[in-house]
């Protein structure tokens, strides 16, 4: 596969790490905060103005989009950028106008700047193309090989960053269905309780890393959170009930 230095030059670039700024030059309702919220919570379709409420209504809503998509994902389905998109609307589209459309605001965090919203689509055809189409289905048997498709489909769509948000969760809830193809058992990525600050730093460090064509950190995170699956697994499951591992 051609690496993606290229797609990587495509706009990614380092900004003044002062920058607090992660939303600029946004247009039309992605670039607008919902009245009243103070400037906290994005303009939205259920009206709702506290953080709180709108994190546990998107969490509630992926939960959802999360169970119907176990069942519709089979072992042959290949992933795509259209399917992506339609995954991201059916997650976001009761609470976000712009839920399921590429971004048309420019993004950065934390002194980095995410390649530009006009090469989004272009950049999401190449990913499907030169990513999608050689891991997807994931039917690998072998782990190593199973968290390397993995981290390198995962760095690849967060350095797109196709979306205006939940592109962090969209991108694990695909590695879910991911490892699901490979009859593997929905990672535990442990981001809470205890460890849980120290797992998520290890991830964004990984991600951070892949950005720069290494996987290796990423690849270890995700042998940490099938290895986490598989022992929850070994520790409920009963003899008649062998398979159930898989919808952890």
């Amino acid at each position: 596969m051609a690496r993606q230095e290229d797609k990587r030059a495509r706009g990614a670039m380092k900004t003044k790490a002062s920058s607090g700024v992660r939303y600029r030059c946004a247009s039309g309702s992605e670039g607008e905060f919902q009245p009243g919220s103070h400037g906290r919570v994005l303009r939205n379709l259920a009206n709702l103005t506290r953080k709180r409420d709108m994190d546990l209504a998107e969490f509630e809503a992926l939960v959802t989009a999360q169970a119907a998509y176990l069942k519709r994902i089979g072992p042959d389905t290949r992933f795509t950028a259209e399917l992506i998109c339609r995954m991201h609307r059916d997650w976001l589209g009761r609470l976000y106008a712009w839920a399921g459309r590429y971004r048309t605001v420019e993004l950065a965090k934390g002194g980095f700047s995410w390649p530009p919203a006009y090469l989004v689509e272009k950049n999401m055809q190449t990913f499907e193309r030169e990513t999608l189409a050689r891991l997807t289905p994931c039917r690998l048997g072998d782990e190593q090989e199973i968290v390397h498709a993995l981290a390198v489909v995962h760095a690849e769509l967060l350095l797109i960053h196709p979306f205006r948000e939940g592109n962090g969760r969209l991108a694990r809830w695909l590695a879910d269905l991911m490892a699901t193809q490979a009859g593997q058992p929905l990672p535990q990525y442990h981001f809470i309780g205890r460890g849980g600050q120290a797992e998520r730093e290890q991830y964004l460090s990984a991600v951070r890393r892949s950005y720069a064509g290494d996987y290796r950190l990423l690849e270890d995170f995700f042998a940490r959170a099938l290895g986490r699956a598989r022992s929850a697994c070994a520790e409920t499951r009963t003899p008649s009930k062998k398979d159930d591992c898989r919808a952890l």
